[in-house]
């Protein structure tokens, strides 16, 4: 199943591009979002306002849409500097952030009204101006999203590898909680791509997910952030308690000591984040549980990862621990909760889709003697923390298949991952960066993913769960996704892609998935996606398709006639008469009543059977003739058909021929191009291959890692004077040893940006020396 063949379309007001020389971002643009109930938001980039448009999906009739006309306006109460590409809003409709290259505001949508016209005059905050955009900073946004619990709370991740909570009710200048990420060990980086972070994604509703926050570098790499919770943020009474029960269970009654450890710190942070854990009697009284402001004073949180592919057997271990199976670098992440699997898809710029899913729980997991830093009041109340997150030093076990819950439960080992599928959308590589693929899951059905990309828009569908599969008792074989293009915006194949500028899905209230589009040519469109069976495989009986058309006629003939007038007419029993009925004369009294029940029996019989057969002739007469006439019709048709082939013949004779002799001139040409000199060169060995492969990736991804990492040097540097020279006047009353500490922490700085640049530099000069050496080789050969 697929969208409606006649897709309602919903005209909005025009888009365009800014007139200022804003840089265009690396992300496709998204201006829509949807408030959950019936309110489109459309954010009009030349007139720098904000269009919210009632909607009704789906009725009076199920395929029709309504719109309301003109639709309302809304303005920031100040002005918008900078490019908007992306808009979101909050779950409750109350805040709505514009994000940019250049900038990052969040503009609250109840406002006064205009006096000028009928507009409305909207609140509007530019969010950690500070931090990402003060005119001198080099620090790039590269993923911005509402936390799914909190109406207040807005998630960061940058290009300096910190993730950060803003907390809108507080403030929006400084973050509310700040996790410096540590991927991998100080001097231990191979490559520059896996510690380049890409994007970001909020766990779901299921158990630890739901503290839970999955970040994704450049190379592909997978970390979990576990726990993370917004101060004042709800979530429901029966699922912590599911959780804080299973930490009781299952690590405190463990035999191993890393297992209690683990367990008892998760014990202590959810009874300090959710006080009424601790008491019982509240448990029928309480719905929904507000989270304090906490952290373990003398622990960090671990950053879990990079997670690694299950192992099957021994001969798969090394695949485990293999690096990124698809082309080019990884753009975007989505973490979908289908059900009772947790799925993790990323996309890679050569245009794949690699989807995988959870095989084991997450749990929380600290690295004790990594105090935080907490930023208090005056009575001693946290306000906000930030902490250095790392990963686990070492080599982390192989996970298998056949290992026992207790091997793993509650040990600190991030979970693995079991491979579902990498899904190839076929794009064509138009620029040596690659393609960018956005993705969304479906509201209605999450086991539907949309990819939005320069293409169009294509429809994933998982038909297989491993855990959910298992749950509900079902031996269901694994079935690879089936991929349905939705929308394509490449009216011919050589033309340039008109790119999307806004994509939402949406649902009614009848149950039915739509999802709405904006084009950068003025167009919007709104389709309506069919779910039902979408699911369910068709399964086809071979062996039951070998009978004949021919034959099931012949075992069930139609019923043209009852059965009853086909039987014939019953069988008369004739009454019993005198011995002497011969005798009697037929004008008698005696012979007249005899005679006259013969004819009534013969009457009651043979007459209406005869009735009813002429009936039954006379009504299946013209049901008869239809049936010919159609029969006819069909045989007219049938050598109406054999006539064409017949002409047709005759032309695809000489298309044979044609194409016989086109494939004797390229063998001709092709037995020429065996004759020149350049043909006999022995191709590239696999170790040629692999290093040829690896220049590649260093060419289009090292650099740019490099680049961006020397950059965020810089902005940190900057930073750092800017701050030193603000706290000049305190310095002067401090120990003179604080200052050669810092002078001496400047020149390391400076002393670490220069290595960097040196390196930087050699690496370009030695590849450009291998390519001219790789190009000479060529020529001699």
């Amino acid at each position: 199943m697929g969208p409606t063949p006649k897709p309602p379309s919903l005209h909005l007001p025009p888009t365009s591009t800014s007139p200022d020389g804003d840089a265009a971002p690396q992300s496709p643009s998204n201006l829509l979002a949807w408030d959950g109930t019936s309110r489109l938001y459309y954010w009009d980039s030349n007139l720098r306002c904000l269009h919210r448009i009632s909607i009704r999906l789906g009725d009076p009739e199920p395929s029709k849409v309504l719109a309301a006309s003109p639709s309302k306006v809304l303005h920031t109460d100040v002005e918008i500097s900078f490019e908007v590409n992306k808009i979101s809003i909050n779950r409750n409709g109350s805040a709505l952030f514009l994000s940019g290259a250049y900038g990052l505001c969040v503009m609250y949508l109840y406002g006064r009204s205009s006096s000028k016209d009928d507009s409305i005059i909207c609140r509007t905050v530019s969010i950690g101006s500070q931090i990402y955009f003060n005119g001198r900073n080099l620090i790039h946004v590269r993923k911005v999203s509402w936390h799914p619990y909190s109406d207040t709370h807005l998630g960061i991740l940058s290009s300096d590898s910190v993730f950060r909570l803003f907390d809108l009710s507080s403030d929006v200048l400084q973050p509310e909680q700040e996790y410096y990420l540590q991927p991998v060990e100080p001097g231990r980086s191979r490559n520059a791509a896996s510690i380049c972070p890409v994007d970001f994604s909020f766990g779901g509703d299921h158990l630890w997910d739901k503290f839970s926050v999955f970040m994704l570098f450049s190379d592909g790499s997978v970390y979990i952030l576990c726990p993370i919770v917004p101060f004042k943020s709800v979530y429901k009474w029966e699922s912590v308690l599911e959780i804080y029960s299973d930490a009781e269970m299952f690590g405190l009654k463990s035999a191993n000591p890393v297992a209690v450890n683990n367990s008892n710190l998760a014990i202590f942070w959810l009874e300090a984040t959710f006080p009424e854990l601790a008491h019982e009697s509240k448990e029928g009284e309480l719905s929904t549980l507000r989270a304090h402001p906490y952290a373990i004073f003398d622990a960090s949180l671990c950053l879990q990862g990079p997670l690694r592919k299950v192992c099957h057997g021994v001969e798969d271990e090394d695949l485990a621990v293999r690096g990124a199976e698809c082309e080019g670098h990884a753009v975007s992440f989505l973490y979908d909760l289908a059900s009772k699997d947790s799925i993790l898809v990323t996309a890679w710029s050569g245009g794949q889709l690699q989807i995988d899913a959870l095989s084991d729980e997450i749990q929380p997991v600290w690295t004790v003697g990594s105090p935080p830093r907490l930023r208090v009041n005056s009575h001693d109340h946290i306000l906000g923390l930030a902490m250095l997150c790392e990963s686990i030093s070492g080599e982390l076990p192989v996970v298998k298949l056949d290992n026992p819950h207790d091997h793993t439960v509650w040990l600190g080992h991030p979970p693995p991952l079991l491979r579902l599928a990498i899904v190839d959308l076929a794009l064509p590589r138009k620029t040596e960066s690659g393609s960018y693929i956005s993705m969304f899951a479906d509201p209605l059905m999450p086991e539907r993913i949309y990819s939005v990309h320069d293409g169009g828009i294509d429809s994933i569908v998982l038909h297989f769960l491993p855990f959910t599969s298992q749950s509900s008792g079902k031996d269901e074989t694994v079935r690879s996704p089936s991929v349905h293009p939705v929308l394509s915006t490449c009216q011919v194949e050589n033309s340039t892609p008109s790119p999307l500028c806004g994509f939402i899905a949406l649902s009614d209230s009848f149950g039915y998935s739509w999802i709405a589009v904006t084009t950068s040519n003025k167009e919007c469109v709104v389709l309506e996606m069919k779910t039902l069976n979408l699911l369910v495989p068709v399964h086809v009986d071979k062996k039951k398709e070998s009978a004949s058309s021919e034959e099931w006629t012949n075992r069930n003939p139609p019923d043209f006639i009852s059965k009853e007038l086909l039987s014939g007419p019953k069988v008369v029993l004739v009454p019993q008469g005198s011995p002497n009925l011969r005798s009697v004369a037929a004008d008698s009294i005696e012979g007249r009543s005899t005679l006259h029940q013969y004819l009534n029996l013969f009457h009651e019989n043979y007459v209406e059977y005869a009735h009813k057969v002429y009936f039954e002739l006379e009504h299946h007469g013209p049901q008869l003739k239809k049936i010919i006439d159609d029969q006819h019709a069909r045989l007219a048709e049938a050598q109406e058909k054999l006539s064409k082939v017949v002409k047709k013949q005759s032309g695809l004779e000489n298309r044979v021929n044609h194409a016989m002799h086109r494939h004797n001139l390229l063998e001709q040409r092709l037995h020429c191009l065996r004759n020149l000199p350049g043909v006999h060169k022995k191709p590239l060995s696999k170790a040629e291959r692999e290093f040829k492969s690896e220049l590649d990736q260093f060419t289009r991804v090292e650099l740019d890692a490099l680049r961006a990492s020397i950059d965020t040097l810089r902005a940190r540097l900057g930073r750092f004077r800017e701050s030193s020279k603000g706290d000049a006047p305190n310095q002067h009353r401090k120990i003179a040893g604080r200052n050669n500490v810092l002078d001496a922490q400047i020149s390391q700085l400076k002393s670490s940006l220069t290595k960097l640049s040196l390196v930087n530099s050699d690496n370009t000069k030695k590849v450009k020396l291998v390519e001219s050496a790789l190009k000479n080789q060529e020529i001699s050969r």
